[in-house]
């Protein structure tokens, strides 16, 4: 089982706009990692879940759109939620699963899956990142890491 982790996409401030949208740069960001991934053809991603937040919503639905995933909010993805909750979760699930949310949420919960502590660094997002874990005999390991910036505009 992969469960991939995404970052929302470059998002204006709250002085810009209180829904904090992705920026034209965020969007531009987040496709060109998905056109990699997904030109790849090595994602079968069942379902895609997003905190509810503009910016979250925004990003999964990019990611939807080129995988053709449905998209869904979800809760327990907020920057503050607890990683023990999809911690759970994904443990007994076997299909392929994207979460697309915030830092430190995301941080936290690689932490905790890799390393067994939540505040261990174990990768380090930038906005429109993913972050690819695969669950093994051994448990959880990063099998990949892409950020925006890595990947030619």
């Amino acid at each position: 089982m992969r469960l991939y982790l995404v970052q929302h996409g470059e998002a204006k401030t709250e002085e810009q706009d209180p829904e904090r949208p992705l920026t034209d740069q965020g969007v531009a960001d987040v496709r060109r990692v998905v056109g990699l991934i997904a030109g790849a053809g090595d994602m079968d991603v069942g379902r895609i879940h997003h905190s509810g937040k503009t910016r979250a919503r925004q990003t999964g639905e990019i990611w939807g759109e080129v995988l053709s995933v449905a998209v869904e909010e979800a809760d327990g993805l907020a920057p503050l939620d607890d990683p023990v909750v999809w911690a759970g979760r994904v443990g007994g699930v076997e299909d392929d699963v994207m979460l697309v949310g915030h830092m430190p949420h995301l941080g936290k919960l690689v932490g905790l899956l890799v390393a067994g502590d939540a505040e261990r660094a174990v990768v380090a997002f930038r906005p429109g990142a993913v972050v690819g874990l695969e669950r093994g005999p051994e448990g959880w390991s990063v099998v990949l890491a892409l950020r925006p910036d890595a990947v030619a505009a």
